[in-house]
């Protein structure tokens, strides 16, 4: 893992206690769903969900992945989706690049793919689908909604073991203000709390 990737997840996880006792219930769900697929040696498939898949299903993608090497639990592979296609938002992107991850467009098109590196070694591919595109686990997944239009439009997602609601607001309604680019850090930093602090419960299962 970069050092400056690290170092910012050392910043984050001590800032755990900025999360609410109700919100430690709501994750210690996906905690629970991670902990049952290490004790059965099965693959962790986390599937983050929202509407347009363009920024917090995403900015979950990312830092779940990063809170599983952070904290070396294996066999983690996450993924995110939408009710609909659009395409990986700008802002996000440079809400990423600012914390120190590489961020490449492998394809030239409305809807590029990205790669998003955070080590010489670790990395993980973003593009804007729907939860059940063919690159999306089938069954034996947990499907976590980031908005509630996502929650409240998927009424049912099929082969999904846990479903699971941890909304956050939506960084898009600062678009084109002097506070876009802290509302999307802010929004990134606030998910990426969020995974480590979930991980870290895997570690202190141990």
């Amino acid at each position: 893992m970069y050092q400056n990737i690290k170092t910012h997840c050392d910043l984050l996880i001590s800032k755990f206690d900025s999360i609410s006792p109700e919100r430690k219930i709501l994750l210690a769900e996906i905690v629970e769903y991670i902990r049952n697929k290490k004790e059965q040696n099965q693959a962790i498939n986390l599937v983050y969900v929202c509407t347009h898949n363009s920024r917090r299903s995403h900015f979950g993608q990312v830092w779940a992945t990063v809170a599983a090497h952070y904290y070396n639990v294996t066999d983690v592979f996450t993924f995110s989706g939408g009710t609909e296609a659009t395409a990986f938002n700008p802002n996000a992107i440079a809400a990423l690049r600012t914390i120190g991850f590489e961020v490449s467009e492998e394809a030239n098109s409305e809807n590029p793919k990205y790669l998003v590196r955070f080590g010489e070694n670790e990395t993980t591919t973003c593009f804007s689908k729907v939860y059940d595109d063919s690159v999306n686990p089938k069954l034996n997944f947990a499907a976590i909604m980031t908005c509630s239009d996502a929650e409240n439009n998927c009424p049912f997602i099929p082969g999904v073991e846990l479903r699971i609601g941890t909304t956050y607001e939506d960084p898009k309604t600062f678009d084109n203000t002097p506070q876009q680019s802290e509302k999307y850090l802010e929004r990134s930093n606030q998910i990426g709390i969020e995974c480590l602090y979930v991980f870290s419960q895997i570690l202190n299962s141990k």
